[in-house]
């Protein structure tokens, strides 16, 4: 049997358009993509958008009379000369449908916005300090929290209401010996989240699984 794969989020997207704006959006994101071959596709604010070492890399969409690229502030203050014939803004370029689209440009802003991320992620990486545990796991962080996240892992469990919780969350519950749903059903959503590491988000799950278990929390 043949399998289809479906199409991407931005692909999609594309296909909402009217075939002459859809043949120009793929363009720019066949160049976006030959630039940026390793970033990742996705829909954000609403628009096509390409995402390289956990950061937004560029933007781009549609519109009736023109296409809009935006590679914010930084990737369009390099280019200032070569943009100057667009309409542009501070962190956007517009490229009106009845000219051809500059793709070229566009490429070497990508290729630019590219070294950009990649030194911003090596900088964040430098900035982390490398630890041990006693276990002899090797990590970086750049708080002074002490756990180390490969053991925190290990120590996830398999099923309950922990296991849906966060690393913080997980060690202030288990710090107060609360590890059992009729133990976590004696305290109050405040004394809750009194606990260092117990966040507003936490709540919601905590109230889910003790519905499952026929408890809630106490008023």
């Amino acid at each position: 049997m043949v399998k289809y794969s479906a199409p991407s989020p931005i692909d999609a997207f594309i296909a909402t358009y009217p075939s002459a704006t859809q043949k120009l959006l793929l363009q720019v994101k066949k160049t976006i993509k030959k630039a940026a071959p390793e970033a990742e596709e996705v829909i954000g604010y609403g628009i096509p958008t390409f995402k390289l070492f956990g950061k937004n890399l560029v933007h781009f969409s549609g519109y009736k009379n023109h296409i809009g690229f935006y590679p914010g502030p930084s990737g369009l203050k390099q280019f200032q000369k070569e943009i100057s014939g667009y309409a542009h803004s501070k962190g956007a370029v517009q490229f009106t449908l009845d000219k051809p689209i500059p793709l070229d440009l566009i490429e070497r802003i990508v290729v630019f916005r590219v070294e950009e991320n990649r030194k911003q992620y090596e900088a964040a990486i430098d900035k982390k300090t490398l630890r041990s545990c006693k276990e002899g796991h090797q990590y970086r962080k750049t708080s002074d929290c002490p756990s180390c996240p490969i053991c925190e892992a290990k120590r996830q469990p398999a099923a309950g209401f922990l296991s849906e919780l966060s690393a913080p969350a997980k060690r202030a519950l288990e710090k107060e010996g609360i590890t059992t749903a009729k133990k976590l059903a004696q305290y109050s959503e405040s004394q809750l989240l009194s606990l260092h590491g117990v966040g507003p988000s936490t709540i919601p799950k905590l109230k889910t699984a003790l519905k499952k278990e026929g408890f809630s929390l106490r008023t």
